[in-house]
């Protein structure tokens, strides 16, 4: 079912390993393509252009835009008791592994009279997007306000695309979960267009542009993420999901066989790879495969994620190979099913799941840490969803007279070296009787 790239008996550098690993490249590049048209249409046209995408993707007509505050009401009422159990102990360990992101002030006293804080402010307000299509997502409602409420955000939109089956409404457990954390503007958009919704805003509909947008999605809402790039703040652009487990000869296929379906199971992009030095335990994994993923409730959509180009069995010589391998790919899941796991020296992965008991869906439900994770490669140099993706770093900058005079000469030298010289004549201006 899944593809074999051998890479045993070969020693690539970083730029070979980079063009070799799997990846949905022209997936990616259509969305991109198709998210740039959706972005400015919502920016020439506003609600007329999203209400004509929510009939052409969503199969809606006539819904309310703006999800009026009965329908939250309704819907949290309507929640099973099991689920709603499940969400607040959710919200309760997120709430408590987010406060940690959270950087204290800091003084650095260069001097007497002179002195420099280091504060983080949190933005002014926030554009959550959860996606509805193929799956339901409550959780990643709870993965996103809550970071942006412990960060001290004063204001939380959040969209979600309507749903044909609940009459154009955005699902129920998503709203209740909304209503849970106090969310009291939700919109029923979905894909590219709440992305561009949320940069550019709606006036016809009270829809504020927001200082940053955050959330996951298929590769339209990453595409479209970097279209507003520079008009507001992105988290990583979290697109179609990925797994990449690292297996010596001691892990247990059936268990890695069910972890790379239940990422498989999300969208026919996702990405399920597999890297170890042993044949014969990715053999044992290819036939728990194919024994496991016709079972399973989604399996035509598992079959197509398993078989498409970003999904695959890579053989390495041996640790160090698998090493390099998962580091060029940079998962945004990473599960090391090692005998001798030292997650230290795995640096590139947006989150990292170590040993048989801390599967991806621990992480995407109740482990405390966050899932809306860098994808595509992004976890090189970007970084998961966390507190600090709503906050900015400030510098608050304090100096007296003495201060500034210890410094004068030096300021007054590099100005005139730099050919500024009002820079400098700034400074003296203080010193003139």
């Amino acid at each position: 079912m899944l593809r074999t790239i051998d890479l045993r008996g070969r020693r690539l550098s970083t730029a070979e390993l980079l063009a070799t690993v799997p990846r949905a490249q022209v997936a990616r590049d259509a969305a991109l393509a198709t998210a740039a048209r959706i972005v400015v249409d919502v920016a020439d046209r506003g609600e007329d252009a999203l209400r004509e995408q929510a009939e052409r993707f969503d199969g809606v007509v006539g819904h309310d835009l703006r999800v009026p505050a009965e329908h939250l009401d309704a819907a949290l009422a309507g929640l099973d008791p099991r689920v709603r159990a499940a969400l607040d102990e959710a919200i309760v360990r997120v709430r408590e592994a987010s406060a940690a992101q959270i950087p204290p002030a800091r003084e650095t006293v260069l001097g007497r009279g002179a002195r420099v804080v280091q504060r983080w402010q949190p933005v002014r307000r926030v554009g959550v997007y959860v996606p509805g299509g193929k799956a339901v997502y409550p959780s990643s409602v709870v993965m996103n306000v809550v970071p942006a409420q412990v960060a001290g955000v004063r204001e939380v939109a959040l969209a979600s695309p309507p749903q044909r089956d609940h009459g154009g409404r955005v699902h129920p457990v998503i709203l209740a979960a909304a209503r849970l954390l106090g969310v009291e503007e939700v919109y029923a958009i979905g894909g590219a267009g709440a992305i561009a919704a949320f940069a550019h805003g709606v006036p016809s509909i009270g829809l504020e542009p927001v200082d940053v947008v955050s959330g996951p999605g298929n590769n339209f809402v990453a595409a479209a993420k970097r279209a507003v790039a520079g008009l507001v703040g992105t988290d990583a652009e979290a697109g179609a999901t990925e797994i990449l487990v690292v297996a010596d000869e001691h892990a247990d296929p059936r268990l890695i066989a069910a972890d790379l379906i239940s990422q498989a199971e999300h969208d026919e992009q996702a990405a399920a790879v597999l890297v170890t030095d042993s044949a014969d335990l990715a053999d044992e994994v290819a036939a728990e495969l194919q024994i496991r993923a016709p079972r399973t409730r989604h399996a035509e959509r598992i079959a197509a994620a398993l078989t498409g180009p970003q999904s695959a069995v890579i053989l390495v010589d041996d640790r160090a190979a698998a090493v390099e391998v998962s580091n060029a790919y940079a998962p945004e899941h990473l599960e090391l099913h090692l005998r001798d796991p030292r997650p230290e020296e795995f640096v590139n992965a947006g989150a990292i799941f170590v040993g048989a008991d801390s599967p991806v869906s621990l992480g995407d439900y109740l482990a405390g840490s966050n899932h809306v994770l860098p994808t595509g490669g992004q976890a090189r140099y970007n970084a998961g969803l966390s507190a600090s993706t709503f906050l900015r770093p400030q510098q608050l900058i304090e100096y007296d007279h003495d201060g500034l005079r210890e410094v004068r000469e030096s300021i007054v030298a590099l100005a005139q070296a730099e050919a500024l010289p009002a820079h400098g004549e700034a400074v003296e201006a203080r010193f003139e009787s």
